[in-house]
């Protein structure tokens, strides 16, 4: 029976797997999911995967028939594509779960053209993607073969699926752009949108320095439209431009919550909003200075500020105004337009949005700047809110020439599994292959059809490798999640991850006497940057984390001063090197929990478009671990928080940190709740918000609340930038 014409009634796997939600002797019979699995090798992978004499006889058919690029493969000798693919065959790899094979195959498996037959099982993929990524360099090709066949390291979603294929999309999850104030600049950001939309990834948007609704155009009074038909025209340019039908585009915009029009942004996402105007599918971000937060707990009035005269009082886009430190002089300043609210309704606004649809994200910027060691200002996020870079301002004419040159982002992401990556035999060594592997996806990354992207990419070589799998990590060795010890281990872990990705820069620097763009006046070249590494000691401080990192070098304040030495003589060769991302269908094929928030249900049921539900028991659930793995529902945000801002001391970028709420909060969950009501509040909201902000903590993805009818709201449907 060849592939396509299989029938889920026929089968036996879903049925078995679907045996997993129904207790035996009230325990979880855990044994159907492995008998799911073997059957759907059996009944599905085996009898429709394309046979072959011989690896050459295999390549060769792929190229010839245009499956697989020819350049990358000619980078090696016959002999040692034969030594690689024997070396993973002898790994003997095998899918642990039947969701991880399930979604291997029906999303990241090359197939024929007539959809009959696979031509890749994982160890296919891992092939293509180690000598794609190494580019010729053998021990390389074999490092990076190492650690991806046992799944410590797990590229993008673009990158791992399109390696080595000769018809293939980007190898980069998503784009940064931002909008000046003038039409040129907006019409080129629809144009971009579109063209970014078309070939697969998630674009993020800043419309801060856009002059309100009502502001002047040439002297007239009360002309401008303000940003919102901006923003239902780039919604429709994301639904137009999307994949010939394959996928959503998927497209978010940033406003400064200083912005004249920030209650009409929010309002445009809610049931009852203007039909004109109403958003469906574009996500909302608000970035929000440290002046915002003192005004909301002194319970004061707020005043919200022009752009348009922001800009011609200070000659800059009101995305470069330091709000914070402005403020008393952008409010005395009679030449700038501003209006007045209460800073308390503003909250309230967004805890209510938040509640009815999980928007908006929120960027703490001032918090991203002042962690910012590169020479400029961070003034936006991605789709999924953990990419943050400097951008410059483009400057565009009236043909849509740029007569200036700016720098916009793209992201080339990658994930440490962290229960693999622990058993490593060298974790140093892992992570520079990791970061050797982005810097290909870096160097050959040419999105022409954005200049301003192309520009900021090659000058500034930025990565962002992250993590996945920190609650079945926590789980397997009987930490609960946000104890001290489970905050202790992710200090340490994400310490090692930016020591290591360091000298993996260093040396790569240091090989091609090559830095990125501006390093001169990075707080790395002055060597501030490392002063809280040589002044303070941030290894274990229990000595059962200590026992789980023995056999990895920890890097002593000695280790530290004499990387600060290299990277002043050397410098770095990436701008950015760390990010966090939200990880969707690829963990379940890495057998672990999605980045490094807690798990939702110890079996997740997950709706597959034309099979029905699928049941995935968490990575690592037993008897023993079971009280271990508790849902993100029923656990404390501020734990969650704790454990995001450990990490984040040592990422120089952010992370999708998603917040986990029920309708009905659970008893003695808050303290706060004690005598008021069990239903989750726009208080509740609030109280998180500002505890985040005050932990360190640089952005907040969705607010995912679950309902009393069972529904959840803000469940994350991004695709662009999940892992």
């Amino acid at each position: 029976m060849a592939l396509k014409e299989i029938d889920p009634g026929t089968v036996s796997y879903f049925k078995l797997n679907n045996e997993i939600n129904i207790p035996v002797d009230g325990h979880i019979p855990l044994n159907k999911d492995k008998e799911a699995l073997a059957a759907f090798f059996k009944e599905n992978v085996e009898p429709n995967t394309k046979q072959f004499a011989s690896l050459k006889e295999r390549l060769d058919y792929l190229v010839a028939n245009n499956y697989y690029e020819a350049a990358f493969l000619d980078k090696y000798s016959d002999a040692f594509k034969q030594e690689l693919a024997d070396y993973l065959a002898d790994q003997h790899f095998q899918f642990k779960s039947f969701m991880a094979a399930y979604k291997f195959y029906a999303q990241y498996a090359l197939k024929t053209d007539d959809n009959n037959y696979y031509l890749e099982g994982f160890a296919d993929r891992v092939f293509a993607n180690a000598l794609y990524f190494a580019d010729g360099d053998e021990k390389l090709a074999r490092s990076l073969a190492d650690e991806m066949i046992h799944q410590r390291y797990q590229p993008a979603t673009p990158s791992f699926l399109n390696a080595g294929r000769a018809r293939r999309g980007e190898l980069v999850s998503c784009f940064l752009l931002q909008v000046t104030d003038d039409m040129n600049s907006i019409g080129r950001a629809i144009n971009s949108a579109l063209e970014l939309s078309r070939i697969g990834g998630g674009v993020g948007l800043t419309l801060s320095n856009l002059r309100e609704g009502g502001a002047p155009i040439k002297g007239i009074d009360g002309a401008a439209s303000g940003v919102l038909p901006v923003m239902k025209l780039l919604e429709d340019s994301f639904s137009y431009s999307n994949q010939l039908g394959q996928r959503q585009g998927a497209g978010v915009v940033y406003l400064n919550v200083f912005h004249p029009d920030i209650i009409a942004f929010l309002g445009a996402k809610k049931e009852n909003a203007d039909e004109k105007y109403r958003l469906k599918t574009l996500s909302l971000g608000v970035i929000v200075p440290d002046k915002y937060y003192e005004l909301v707990r002194e319970d004061k009035d707020m005043y919200l500020f022009s752009p348009y005269s922001v800009e011609r009082e200070y000659g800059k886009p009101f995305s470069y105004i330091d709000i914070t430190k402005e403020y008393d002089n952008l409010v005395a300043n009679p030449n700038i337009r501003k209006t007045k609210i209460r800073a308390r309704d503003l909250e309230t606004e967004i805890s209510k949005l938040q509640q009815e649809s999980g928007y908006p994200y929120i960027l703490n910027i001032d918090t991203v700047n002042q962690d910012n060691p590169i020479d400029g200002k961070i003034i936006m996020s991605n789709l999924c809110s953990e990419i943050l870079q400097v951008q410059t301002p483009s400057e565009i004419n009236n043909k849509q020439e740029y007569t200036k040159m700016g720098t916009d982002v793209s992201c080339n992401l990658g994930s440490t599994n962290i229960p693999n990556l622990m058993k490593s035999q060298d974790f140093g060594k892992s992570v520079e292959s990791m970061v050797r592997a982005l810097t290909f996806v870096t160097d050959h990354s040419d999105i022409d059809v954005v200049p301003s992207v192309q520009h900021g990419n090659h000058l500034a070589h930025s990565i962002g490798l992250g993590a996945m799998g920190l609650h079945t990590y926590f789980a397997t060795h009987h930490m609960e999640y946000g104890s001290p010890e489970s905050l202790d281990f992710t200090n340490v872990y994400f310490l090692l991850l930016n020591y290591y990705s360091l000298l993996a820069s260093n040396k790569i620097a240091e090989e091609r006497s090559e830095t990125f763009h501006n390093f001169d006046k990075s707080k790395y070249a002055d060597g501030s940057y490392f002063d809280k590494y040589t002044e303070k000691d941030w290894g274990p401080k229990y000595d059962s984390t200590a026992e789980q990192f023995a056999g990895i070098h920890i890097p002593t304040r000695e280790d530290w001063a004499n990387l600060r030495e290299s990277v002043m003589q050397y410098g770095l060769y990436h701008q950015n090197r760390m990010a966090v991302a939200p990880n969707g269908s690829i963990s379940y094929i890495n057998d672990t929990s999605s980045s490094l928030h807690p798990i939702v249900n110890r079996i997740e049921d997950r709706q597959e478009k034309t099979i029905g539900t699928i049941y995935y028991p968490a990575s690592g659930l037993t008897t023993d671990t079971m009280p271990y793995y508790k849902s993100a529902y029923d656990t404390d945000m501020r734990k969650v928080i704790d454990v995001y801002a450990a990490a984040q001391e040592h990422i120089d970028q952010g992370m999708a940190m998603t917040l986990f709420m029920r309708s009905t909060i659970p008893h003695g969950l808050y303290p706060w709740k004690n005598g008021r009501t069990d239903k989750m509040t726009t208080r509740d909201l609030n109280i998180l918000r500002n505890y985040a902000h005050a932990k360190g903590v640089k952005s907040i993805y969705y607010i995912r609340t679950f309902t009393d009818d069972q529904e959840e709201v803000g469940a994350n449907m991004c695709e662009s930038c999940s892992i």
